[in-house]
Parts: C-alpha cells; sequence; structure tokens
C-alpha cells in the first residue's frame, strides 16, 4: 500500500477520533459567536480580521474549522439532515450564504447545497491538504473555512456545496400571518 495513502488514512482516524472526545453544544456556540462587532446579517462588506483577534471571539470548536480549517465529523453536525425552510448564514460573521431550496440530501454527513444566495456570497480556493485535490469554500465576507465543493451534486448546477454545520447560522422562514 502506498506510504501516502497510510499516511492519509491514519490522521483521518486520529481526527475522528478526537472529535469523538469533543462534543459540540452548536447552540451555545452560535449564540456566543453572534455576540461581537463583526456580526451582521446585513453588511455585506469584507472584513479582514486576523485569527488571533477570532481566537479571542469565537468559541475553540468553531474556531477550529473556520479559520484552521477543521472539519466537524460526519452525520454529528446540526444541519446535515435539517429540512426546515429559511436561510442559512455564516456563524463567524453574518453573510448570508444559502437558502434552505438549494438544500438537498446527499447523504454525505453534512448539509450541501447546489447554489449560493449570491456568486460572491462565497469565495473558492484551491486545496491540496491530506494528498487530496479539492476546491475550498470560504464565506465571501470573512473568509472563513465553510467547506468544499464538489462536482456530484443536481441540476441544475451539478455542484454539492458540502458545508461544516458548527460554521452555519440557520434562520427558518416566518409565516406571514396576513395570508
Amino acid at each position: 500500500m502506498n506510504p501516502r495513502l497510510l499516511v492519509t488514512f491514519a490522521l483521518i482516524f486520529i481526527c475522528t477520533v478526537s472529535c469523538l472526545n469533543n462534543p459540540q453544544n452548536h447552540t451555545t456556540m452560535n449564540s456566543i459567536s453572534k455576540n461581537h462587532a463583526f456580526y451582521s446579517r446585513t453588511d455585506t462588506n469584507q472584513i479582514n480580521i486576523n485569527n488571533s483577534e477570532w481566537k479571542k471571539i469565537l468559541p475553540p470548536e468553531m474556531y477550529e474549522v473556520a479559520r484552521e480549517k477543521g472539519t466537524e465529523r460526519a452525520f454529528k453536525g446540526k444541519y446535515w439532515d435539517a429540512d426546515t425552510k429559511g436561510t442559512y448564514y455564516c456563524a463567524v460573521c453574518g453573510n448570508p450564504l444559502f437558502k434552505s431550496d438549494a438544500k438537498f440530501s446527499s447523504s454525505c454527513g453534512w448539509p450541501s447545497f447546489y447554489a449560493p444566495i449570491r456568486t460572491n456570497s462565497v469565495v473558492y480556493e484551491e486545496d491540496r491538504s491530506f494528498g487530496m485535490s479539492r476546491i475550498e469554500v470560504l464565506c465571501g465576507r470573512c473568509a472563513s473555512h465553510l467547506g468544499h465543493i464538489f462536482d456530484d451534486g443536481p441540476a441544475p448546477t451539478y455542484k454539492r456545496f458540502c458545508m461544516n454545520s458548527i460554521v452555519l447560522d440557520f434562520e427558518p422562514e416566518t409565516q406571514n400571518s396576513s395570508e
């Protein structure tokens, strides 16, 4: 067997085991992360905050994924199988990212979408970590790591935005009482 492949599998195994011992409370983390000056659901201007400042603001588990490009365990995130109508925002800065209408069940264990709300809601970077070649998806406002994009999604885009729940904030649609 290829030594690089063995190292990759060993790293994945170690990360998985460490995640087993680190349960995440998304409700508490997301409410804490909103209480800072950089969080806004209406301001879409880019912000450039250094990681030492983010480290003071964000809960450790969110910081690890958002700023250190970590990944939460499959099938453990809050939104992987959610089907409520509404809008997904960046949990770090409040930037609108995805509508639930673009969410689909991909069985990969992470929330998956076929398109962002706006083309500049997210930005892309090449990711060659762990011996793989992937496209990383970052928040278009604060440049936090959200997940990766793959070419195996449904029509109309045939894209799968595979996102980490811990860096998503969700606002359900409200029913208009006058209807």
